[in-house]
């Protein structure tokens, strides 16, 4: 029996028919790359498809099943489109693209959009699977707070996490694990919750929330599980990981391998974004290859499948479940509302996600737990005194140091920042000024702040090319291994100054002074309409780094975030 596509009047796809005739013209090889934990059932799928004989138009379909983690191909995928992705490293020199990618999660797709690939649009992205993205904690522990019979939130968790005595939480770093970003917003969301956004007591709640995650942070899932306590003594319970945001199928798994103490799952609310195994054809196969997809899609949506997922403690898109699934104690079920993990629109996928949210998360958090050593230089000619009629009549200097202001909040102790500010003949003939020397946060939180407090605009022009050399000699001068040494400066205009050196002598001097031992990655943020790009752009392409304008100095603060974020790992 041989499997062809149907047709109809507008491009859709019915399902799909099982046709006569055994012989087949020429194979189709399509390749399908999946989260781990659901390409057995994918697998299984598939290879009874191409068993009862799959074929297109009269060629045969082979499939290539691979369980790829979703962070692999997404790097990938980000290499192939130009985009980056905060907190994912570089792809793997043997990583290749398939034709079909099922992530574990909607927000890979939203991230590398987001990221900069502008020409990465996979078709489809319908969920083929879902599974609830749950709080775990050890039995004994989740007893203590209520449960299975109190209804916790999220706000909740955060007042046990950040308490004087705080319980244990850890959490799979959320740049590179669905679950754990999933996690993070609900628990940012909490915390924001608790004053104004953007507040000093909304701030200070999301980075003690940041801060008591990283703690107990993890790069690998099983790392982070094997912290939970393995042995019912009330020590090892008390210096165990207490809490973790996994998904309902991570802890379904961990309680099937019988462990001393048995993990509980949490179904908070706000019910927080689920994982939903997008089914994402990519862009660039050829027609063939898309149309083999299209019918593997709907292999993949039968009732058949629905209890291929079961066994892998996966349920269906819809948030049911096949045979055999076994639901934690206080799971939602299809009778008492399984189906109320579905995002509220019902139809689930990125259309649903908030790419602002997912991006601002990502970067907050990259920020909030690295290290680094920065130099900020803020511009202080005379044309940062325009108001900027986003901000209320703020001005650009003062928009500006507010930002600066509220991300020196986000950098822990063990960062190392110093402050300058730069105009022309600002003193003497020099164009820049140091108001804070580069130094530990532990010993120089307070001179910044006040060093922040005290910047005023001047009326000079902008000596951009004498500062941003200076500046780079400066970092270079004492650079620290083992952390991002970096230089961040915020400009509203162009080098200015006819006194100073050229931007090719800057570009030549940079060339010969760069050292890809201890590189120097600089950032340059520039604001409203004065800035020229590519005058920027010249710079970052010799140091590494890059540069960021926006029209709208309002948004400064949120391009800041992202620029640290986006920063490359630190040389080991």
């Amino acid at each position: 029996m041989a499997v062809a596509l149907v047709a109809v009047v507008g491009g859709s796809w019915f399902g799909y028919q099982q046709l006569a005739g055994p012989n087949c013209s020429g194979r189709i090889e399509l390749s399908v790359a999946t989260a781990p934990e659901i390409a057995p059932a994918v697998r299984g799928a598939a290879d009874q498809w191409v068993a009862d004989g799959a074929a297109v138009g009269g060629t045969c379909i082979a499939v290539n099943v691979s369980s790829s983690e979703s962070v692999e191909v997404a790097a990938a995928v980000a290499s192939k489109h130009g985009a980056t992705l905060a907190g994912v490293g570089q792809a793997s020199g043997t990583a290749v693209t398939p034709d079909v990618w099922v992530p574990d999660s909607s927000t890979w797709l939203v991230r590398l959009k987001s990221g900069g690939a502008s020409a990465f649009a996979p078709t489809n992205g319908a969920s083929i699977a879902r599974s609830p993205v749950v709080v775990a904690l050890p039995e004994p522990v989740a007893s203590r707070i209520g449960w299975p019979d109190k209804k916790l939130r999220w706000s909740d968790l955060l007042t046990q996490v950040t308490a004087s005595k705080p319980l244990r939480a850890g959490i799979v770093e959320p740049t590179q694990d669905a679950a754990g970003l999933s996690g993070l917003l609900s628990l940012t969301a909490a915390a924001s919750s608790t004053g104004d956004s953007g507040s000093p007591k909304a701030q200070e709640a999301m980075v003690g929330a940041l801060r008591a995650l990283a703690t107990n942070r993890s790069s690998l899932r099983q790392d982070l599980l094997a912290r939970f306590p393995r042995s019912s003594d009330p020590t090892a319970i008390a210096n165990g990981l207490g809490a973790a945001a996994l998904s309902e199928e991570d802890v379904i798994a961990y309680n099937s391998t019988k462990p001393p103490i048995r993990l509980a799952a949490l179904y908070l609310e706000p019910v927080p974004i689920p994982l939903d195994y997008p089914f994402a054809v990519l862009p660039g196969i050829e027609p063939a290859k898309a149309s083999a997809a299209r019918v593997l899609f709907e292999v993949l949506r039968t009732p058949d499948f629905k209890d291929r997922l079961a066994a892998q403690a996966l349920r269906a898109p819809d948030g049911n479940w096949g045979r055999g699934f076994q639901a934690p104690t206080g799971a939602p079920s299809p009778a008492n509302g399984g189906a109320s993990q579905v995002p509220p629109s019902g139809q689930g996928g990125a259309a649903d996600l908030d790419p602002g949210a997912i991006s601002t998360a990502t970067t907050t958090w990259s920020v909030a737990t690295q290290s680094g050593r920065m130099l900020c230089v803020i511009d202080v000619s005379g044309s940062m005194k325009k108001p900027v009629a986003t901000a209320n009549g703020a001005s650009r200097e003062q928009v500006t140091v507010a930002a600066a202001s509220q991300g020196l909040g986000l950098f822990d102790d063990s960062w190392s920042i110093g402050l300058w500010t730069f105009s022309t003949n600002l003193q003497g003939s020099q164009d820049w000024s140091e108001l804070v020397g580069i130094k530990p946060l532990s010993s120089n939180r307070g001179a910044l702040q006040r060093g922040l407090a005290s910047i005023k605009p001047s009326s000079g022009d902008t000596g951009l090319y004498d500062t941003m050399l200076a500046a780079y000699k400066k970092v270079q001068q004492d650079w620290e291994p083992g952390k991002v040494n970096s230089i961040v400066l915020f400009t509203d205009g162009k080098n200015e100054d006819d006194n100073g050196i050229s931007q090719k002598e800057l570009l030549d001097q940079l060339k010969k002074l760069k050292d890809d031992e201890q590189p120097v990655q600089v950032v340059i943020i520039g604001i409203g309409t004065e800035v020229n790009r590519a005058e920027l752009e010249s710079i970052t392409k010799v140091t590494g780094g890059g540069a960021f304008v926006t029209t709208d100095p309002s948004k400064i603060g949120e391009i800041f975030l992202r620029a640290i974020a986006l920063r490359p790992p630190a040389p080991r």
